[in-house]
């Protein structure tokens, strides 16, 4: 079993701004707007500016930000620039790539990071 702890709370936090890309109103894409409208309101309360792209109604979006596959996340802010692919329903996983947790793994201290 793998265990989750959370990052080290830091003197400021910081802002994110997240961009996700749907492919129209799909049951694959409303799952993702649900599950990061959940994941910024549980743990980036006023801290995350989410931006939603419909690359069915504003195809040049796609195009523009590299998209391949929708739904996809990308996290602009804070650096590093990370992407993810899909309905957005692992969330411990999102939020260690988010950087919100830390993988707990043998011999590495997640303070340390």
């Amino acid at each position: 079993m793998v265990k989750v702890k959370r990052a080290p709370k830091t003197s400021k936090p910081n802002k994110y701004v997240l961009r996700l890309y749907v492919a129209g109103l799909s049951p694959r894409s409303q799952k993702a707007i649900k599950n990061i409208r959940k994941i910024c309101d549980e743990h980036l309360p006023g801290q995350c500016q989410l931006t939603i792209n419909d690359i069915y109604q504003n195809p040049i979006l796609a195009k523009n930000g590299q998209i391949l596959a929708a739904p996809t996340l990308i996290k602009e802010l804070p650096l590093p620039l990370r992407r993810f692919v899909g309905d957005m329903s692992d969330t411990n996983k999102l939020l260690v790539g988010l950087d919100l947790r830390f993988l707990d793994k043998p011999g590495i201290d997640p303070v340390a990071r």
